[in-house]
């Protein structure tokens, strides 16, 4: 057993889970009340929803420290480095600013809440301390809304990205109960981005509705259409120009001038990257996201470097990326949340898919790495690609 007390970060986070079996919103809302006293929060925008939160967050914080706005952009999970979660005014946060932040924690914090805080809790308010003072905290939901670890701050604005089942054990079986679930976040005003059902938007009506009656929220509901007004770098995938949509409209709300210039050097590691000329990599990891990859490659023949969690739905994943699919290389990840191998080599044999490994790139190959951000990271590594 560890001092919570005294130990490092690296030693404190290794001893956390991951998440709750059960979701206790309690335990990091009691840890905020006691640190809120001490920390002055900026502007709050939210961003929840199924995929894009990652690259709408980048976005968005990207142009606000173009503009001279002091900015913290939250994320999860990282690929190569847990300072790629907390990027503060154009950079990962350095080794400094994180221990400065979890040794104000230690201090404020006594040890019965130091030892509950889950991982992602303990290092969501490590980016909330880190944002006293600025002018905009981005937070990137992990996987709720409601009594997601980011909402435990009041959010001055929201941003609703693409929402699709995903995560159905904790978030509910259908389009609706998960949007319901992502959207009761919302304190005073939500963007909507682009939506694949019907049935989002008519859920935030009926969530302006609860919020309403249950705590008298007049929340502002703001539907973002993806239009052509705007010429945006040919350099990004498609649904990265969606994304960039509603960030666009974000800014108009902030009454920022739009520069689109200003976007064209943004890093989008992860995000329908192209690491080399013919190597892509996509941490998107579910249907949603493989359904815009088979947008993307629909001219081309990948082989698909791949792996999956258990509770994604890889049978579809893979029933969508077939058509683009030459061959296929499980790569192997030794961790407890990941389906196993054999799973995913029967479903591949029953779709004709050839299975091969993958010992060096070929240079006459296109290659889609596709999953979690487990396989990105391994990959990475194991191929000895070392910089973003």
């Amino acid at each position: 057993m560890i001092d919570f007390k005294s130990a490092s970060l690296e030693k404190l986070l290794n001893h956390k889970t991951m998440y709750y079996d059960k979701i206790d919103f309690s335990i990091v809302k009691k840890s905020w009340d006691i640190l809120s006293s001490n920390i002055k929060i900026p502007y709050v925008i939210h961003i929840v929803g199924t995929n894009g939160k990652g690259s709408t967050g980048r976005f968005l914080s990207h142009y606000l420290v173009k503009k001279s706005f002091k900015t913290l952009h939250y994320s999860s999970p990282h690929i190569l480095k847990f300072n790629e979660r907390i990027w503060i005014n154009g950079k990962d946060s350095s080794d400094d600013e994180l221990n400065f932040a979890h040794k104000k924690i230690q201090k404020l914090l006594d040890i019965g809440l130091l030892e509950k805080l889950t991982y992602f809790e303990y290092t969501t308010l490590l980016a909330i301390v880190l944002s006293d003072g600025l002018d905009y905290l981005v937070l990137e939901a992990g996987l709720g809304g409601e009594f997601d670890a980011t909402n435990v701050v009041p959010n001055n604005l929201s941003l609703i990205t693409t929402i699709d089942l995903d995560h159905q054990s904790f978030l509910g079986n259908t389009v609706e109960k998960i949007a319901r679930t992502k959207m009761r976040s919302v304190d005073n005003k939500m963007l909507l981005g682009y939506q694949i059902h019907e049935e989002v938007l008519k859920t935030a009506e009926i969530v302006k509705e609860e919020l309403k009656k249950e705590f008298n929220k007049e929340i502002i509901i703001q539907n973002v259409k993806v239009f052509d007004k705007y010429k945006l770098n040919k350099k990004f995938a498609l649904y990265l120009k969606t994304n960039l949509h509603l960030v666009i409209e974000c800014l108009k709300e902030l009454n920022i001038e739009i520069d689109l210039e200003l976007f064209d050097d943004v890093e989008l590691f992860g995000r329908c990257q192209r690491i080399k000329k013919n190597i892509t990599i996509d941490v998107g990891h579910n249907p949603l996201a493989a359904s815009v990859l088979l947008k993307e490659f629909e001219d081309k023949k990948i082989h698909l470097v791949y792996n999956s969690y258990q509770d994604k739905d890889y049978e579809k994943v893979l029933n969508i990326l077939k058509p683009i699919i030459k061959q296929i290389t499980i790569l192997d990840i030794d961790d407890k949340r990941i389906v196993d191998k054999n799973n995913l080599l029967d479903i591949c044999k029953s779709l004709n898919i050839i299975i091969t490994k993958l010992e060096k790139i070929n240079e006459n190959e296109e290659y889609l790495v596709f999953g979690s951000f487990l396989v990105v990271e391994k990959f990475i590594k194991d191929m000895g690609i070392d910089e973003k």
